[in-house]
This record gives structure tokens, C-alpha cells and sequence, in this order.
């Protein structure tokens, strides 16, 4: 609660370049982002502790800042302290503005928001604290959130912080299988749900799914279960009925993150972050294209968005359609844009700056991860007016030391320069452990570099000085001895003007080692013409990358397998390309899993059409 809390301080990020430096504390006030940078990696304690005291309510200060040893993976931040997460999310908002508007549920069907106010959503946490407490919840046990995004999920998340118990939030869109791991790994004794979730104008089963999780999970004392739809379930033994609370309209300042709370970025960016900030939060329920393709822009005009944060699959998606469903509503409210999730392609980042934000909002690329707790790279904060460059990270935040590392361990230093991204001293929203195996965190992030922070991504290093993700490091191609990230060829097949998105995945070659296989959504105008634009292709990667970049493969899809968040979900690719369909495994977090079979006939006719030549 502690790191959480704190890192939320960086929801500075997505405020507008035109705006002051972010209001950190009095001891820092009048600074530059120069001299903030270099004061929070050569004196963190004064940095964060100064932050620490003034933005954060404590119920015991704390007596050290920090004692930290990345190599051995012990990370400690103000020690001796002790503070709740709830009480600064609420309490604190609702002692001087408490009719200020906390969350907009922008519920399934648009125009049926609702607002909820931070009194209202601090009685309703309490309320539900109190329910939990009654029925056997204490500090320290572990409690299964298996929810929708809605307000009884974040009330649902604080009360648990209230309390003092651990929240396990489990994405509502997995399997019974998936659930149940989850919950056996974090050995929880409570879970709660609703009978079931609205999304895309479809209604799915929520409670049978937990029903059937929970019969391999002894360790389950109470279901507690909410109502989302009117449609009833049935109940047993171990379950416990929520009541429905109502709420008024308020209006307040609007930051619309549209990620799922069951990932980091609604964690971090859609509950603690914009409430430990006093911000108004949108809850997105539905899909960017329900019921049509400018359902985020529809929102933005009417609920009045300040600052829109996305992920680039989503972004590549509606790209497929026309720009009138962008520009027929009024997003003159928006002041910040901002992507998470993976590297943004520079067409998506062009249509995203130029089309939604009108060439005058600008674009922050963040990079960070679930282990971070909260955004590393960014381009803002920085001096007013600084320069943002297009689909890069480009800046670390307050505190974070960026190292790239070579294959034998040893710093790169210089610029224009690539590497493993590591992050060199510690910082106060980091991960301090992964629950129950410790050892397991310590190999997995800080054994691979001695001393350092191994984020598993590979970044370059600009002449500049700016730094620019690459991908994922065990997204390599080894083509001929060549190493080759598949997001730089995806992203050089993505500049192609008919080419909204595209996957590649590495295959194995009898001569080569590996070649690539790209998966190719065409825009429909060009859906007659495939051999061409599958030729043009061809030249452009030679051109962008080189001759032995250029995929072996190439199948044209009319949509690529995503998760519910918009991740891509490469494993089913390989399979696919494989030919090894018999096994695909767990497919419950897709959010259509009929394109899978999809993707498995056309797989088919190409390999057809390929024999025949």
C-alpha cells in the first residue's frame, strides 16, 4: 500500500506540457525538471521523502526514507511508517470537497453513465468494509476480486485496502481454471464477484464461473456477490448477496483511462492513482466499438474527457475506419493523449496525434510495467515546451536511472546505443516481492544484471539521449545469426497505409534457425488487391530493416487474437503457423474466441494455395 500510494504521485504525467511543474511538495517547489530529475536520483531520500509528508496522510510518519539492495532484491521504503491507501484515496477528498465527482461509470449502453462522488463511493466502502469484516475478512488474508469494471469493483478494492487485507484483482473475462490458479497461489479465503457482466451489448456469467472455480479452492470461506444485471443466480452455501447502492450526478474535472481495473493500468491509473489525487475517474465498461466505432469519442464529447489514455492495440483498431467517426464529435475538452501497453507504431501515433487530438494535445508514449507500479518513461514531465518525438518513451521519470546492458553484463554507455533496459537504483513504486516466492522475484528481475533491475525489455538510445523501447527481449528473431525484434518488423509493416495492424511471430527454418511469420490485417479498401500490398510489403521491410528481415510468410486476417485489453495473443499465432491447433490452451480471455478459427482457415488456404504453386 505503501509503494502504490506513493508512485501514484506520477499521474503528473499526462498533464498538459503547458501547464506548470508538477505541485510535488514546498521543499520543491520552483524548481525546474532538471533540477528535480537530478535531485531524485543523487538524494531520493530528500526527493521522495519531502513528497512522502506533505502529498500522503500518514497515521505514523515514517522514521527512514528508504534501504534498498537491488542485488539481493530487498526493497524497503519509508520505514517505520505506516499509512492506508483508502484514507487517501477518500477520506482525505471528501474532508474538503466531498460532492466532488470520484468516478463516471460510462456504463455498456452510451448516454447511461452514472457519477459517483467521493462521499458516496467512501459510504460505500465503508459499508462494504464492514460487510466483509462481519463475515470473518481480516488484515492480511487474501481476497479474490472477480469483477466487471464498475463502482462496486473499486469500492470492492478499497474496502479490502480499508481493512487492511490483500486484493487479488483477477481479470473478470478468465476461465474457471484460470481463476482458480489464482486464487489457490494466493491461497485467498474470500472472493467477490457479480452474477454477471455487461460488455459489448453481450451479458456473460460471472458467478458460474466463480461457482466452478471454487469447487477445486478448499480454502474459499464466502462468495460475496453483487448485482449487476437483474437476472438471478443461484445461490449456495458459501455465498453471501451485495445490495445495490444509487447515486447523484456532480459535476468534476474527468481523467479517462480506459484500461480494465482487472490490469495494472486500471490499478494504478484508474483507481489509486486519480483518486489519491482528488482526480475524477472514468470506469470504461464497454468496447471501442460498441455499438459503433466512435464510441470513444462519443464518450470524450459527453462525458468532456481532459485526458484520454489508451492502448495502441486499440488505437490500430479503429484505424481501420473512416476518420469521419473521429472528427463527427467534439473532443475539444481533450488536453493530454497517452498510450500503455507496448511500443506504438508511428502510424498509430500520427492518427492518434493528428486525427483524434488535432495536432494540439500532446502525446505521452508511457512505458512501465505491472512490476514498476506506475510509469518510468515518458515525455512529460519536462521543461515547458520540451519536445516530444513520436512513438518514444523518450524521458525517465523522477527517480528512475535507466542503464542499457550488453549480452555479457557490462553497461553500454554513449548514445546511439541499443541494450536490455534496466533500471539501476530503486524507487518507490517497485514490486518488492512476488507473494510466497520470494527467491523467484530476486531470479527473475535482478539476477540476470547484477545489481540492476532487469525489465525484460530492450530499448536504443538516441544520439539525443532519449530513449525508445524496442519490444519485448524473448521477442527476438535469431534469423542467420542476425537478432531481429519482431515489434521493428512489425513496426515497419504498420507504416504501410493499408496495414491498420499486424503480429509477427518467429518459426523455426531447417537452414536459417528462424524466420518470421507476419500476420497481416488489411484496411477493406485494399482487401481486393492482396498481392500487391503483399509485395509492398516485401519492400518495405527490405527497405526499413533489411533484405533478411523480410518475412518468409505472410497470411492476410481480417482481425488478430486479442485479449479483452487489447493484447495480441501471440502464443495462439506460433501454434497457428505450427500447425499444432490440437492443444491451443486457455482462450476464455479473448475477446472474440471465433477468431480463432478464423485465423485456422485461413491458415488453411494459404498453405493450400502455397502447395499448389
Amino acid at each position: 500500500e505503501q509503494s502504490r500510494a506513493t508512485g501514484c504521485g506520477n499521474l503528473s504525467t499526462l498533464h498538459s506540457s503547458s501547464a506548470a511543474q508538477p505541485d510535488l511538495s514546498s521543499h520543491l517547489a520552483g524548481k525546474t525538471y532538471s533540477d528535480l530529475y537530478e535531485l531524485s536520483v543523487k538524494d531520493p531520500d530528500t526527493f521522495w521523502g519531502s513528497i512522502a509528508k506533505e502529498r500522503l496522510a500518514w497515521t505514523k510518519p515514517f522514521d527512514q526514507v528508504t534501504d534498498c539492495d537491488l542485488s539481493s532484491g530487498k526493497i524497503n521504503w519509508f520505514l517505520g511508517g505506516q499509512l492506508n491507501v483508502s484514507e487517501n484515496c477518500l477520506d482525505v477528498h471528501v474532508a474538503k470537497d466531498p460532492d466532488r465527482v470520484a468516478l463516471i461509470w460510462e456504463k455498456d449502453e452510451p448516454g447511461t453513465e452514472e457519477r459517483i462522488t467521493y462521499r458516496e463511493l467512501l459510504e460505500m466502502t465503508c459499508r462494504l468494509a464492514n460487510t466483509l469484516k462481519s463475515y470473518g475478512v481480516q488484515r492480511g488474508e487474501r481476497v479474490a476480486i472477480y469483477m466487471p469494471v464498475s463502482p462496486m469493483a473499486v469500492a470492492a478494492m478499497m474496502a479490502c485496502a480499508r481493512i487492511g487485507a490483500v486484493h487479488n484483482v483477477v481479470f473478470a473475462g478468465f476461465s474457471s481454471e484460470a481463476l482458480a490458479g489464482r486464487i489457490q497461489d494466493a491461497q485467498c479465503k474470500f472472493v467477490i464477484t457479480c452474477n454477471q457482466g455487461v460488455r459489448g451489448g453481450r451479458i456473460f456469467d460471472l458467478k458460474s464461473t466463480v461457482d466452478k472455480a471454487v469447487k477445486s479452492c478448499p480454502s474459499i470461506q464466502h462468495v460475496f456477490v453483487a448485482k449487476r444485471t437483474n437476472n438471478s443466480v443461484p445461490m449456495g452455501k458459501l455465498d453471501i448477496s451485495l445490495d445495490e447502492y444509487v447515486f447523484d450526478y456532480t459535476p468534476g474535472d474527468v481523467f479517462g483511462c480506459v484500461a480494465d481495473i482487472g490490469w495494472i493500468t486500471g490499478h494504478s491509473y484508474v483507481v489509486y492513482g486519480p483518486l489519491c489525487n482528488g482526480a475524477t475517474s472514468v470506469l470504461f465498461e464497454s468496447t471501442p466499438v460498441y455499438p459503433h466505432p466512435g464510441r470513444y469519442w462519443e464518450t470524450v464529447q459527453r462525458l468532456r474527457i481532459n485526458q484520454f489514455y489508451g492502448a495502441p492495440t486499440a488505437i490500430r483498431l479503429l484505424l481501420k475506419y473512416e476518420e469521419n467517426w473521429v472528427k463527427k464529435y467534439d473532443r475539444s475538452s481533450l488536453k493530454t493523449l497517452a498510450s500503455v501497453g507496448e511500443p506504438i507504431n508511428q502510424e498509430a501515433w500520427e492518427w492518434f496525434y493528428n486525427v483524434v487530438g488535432d495536432g494540439r494535445c500532446p502525446l505521452v508514449d508511457t512505458w512501465w510495467q505491472t512490476e514498476t507500479g506506475g510509469v518510468c518513461i515518458a515525455p512529460l514531465p519536462a521543461e515547458p515546451g520540451a519536445e516530444i518525438r513520436p512513438a518514444m518513451a523518450m524521458r525517465p521519470f523522477f527517480g528512475i536511472q535507466p542503464a542499457l546492458l550488453g549480452e555479457k553484463g557490462q553497461i553500454i554507455t554513449g548514445n546511439d546505443v541499443s541494450g536490455a533496459l534496466c533500471i539501476s537504483k530503486p524507487w518507490p513504486g517497485m514490486a518488492r516481492t512476488i507473494f510466497g516466492d520470494h527467491q523467484r522475484f530476486v531470479d527473475a528481475y535482478f539476477k540476470p544484471y547484477q545489481g540492476q533491475y532487469f525489465s525484460g525489455d530492450g530499448a536504443y538510445r538516441t544520439e539525443d539521449g532519449y530513449y525508445q523501447i524496442t519490444g519485448r527481449m524473448d521477442d527476438v528473431i535469431n534469423i542467420s545469426g542476425h537478432r531481429l525484434g519482431t515489434a521493428e518488423i512489425e513496426d515497419a509493416l504498420d507504416n504501410h497505409p493499408d496495414v491498420p495492424e499486424s503480429a509477427v511471430i518467429g518459426i523455426p527454418h531447417e537452414i536459417k534457425g528462424e524466420v518470421p511469420f507476419a500476420f497481416v490485417v488489411l484496411k477493406e479498401s485494399a482487401s481486393e488487391n492482396q498481392r500487391a500490398v503483399v509485395e509492398e510489403l516485401r519492400h518495405l521491410v527490405a527497405t526499413k530493416i533489411a533484405k533478411y528481415a523480410v518475412p518468409d510468410h505472410f497470411l492476410v486476417v481480417k482481425r488478430l487474437p486479442k485479449t479483452r485489453s487489447g493484447k495480441i495473443m501471440r502464443r495462439i499465432l506460433r501454434k497457428v503457423a505450427m500447425q499444432d491447433t490440437s492443444n491451443l490452451g486457455d482462450v476464455s480471455t479473448l475477446d472474440d474466441p471465433s477468431v480463432v478459427s478464423e485465423i485456422i482457415e485461413a491458415h488453411k488456404q494459404y498453405r493450400s494455395h502455397a502447395a499448389k504453386k
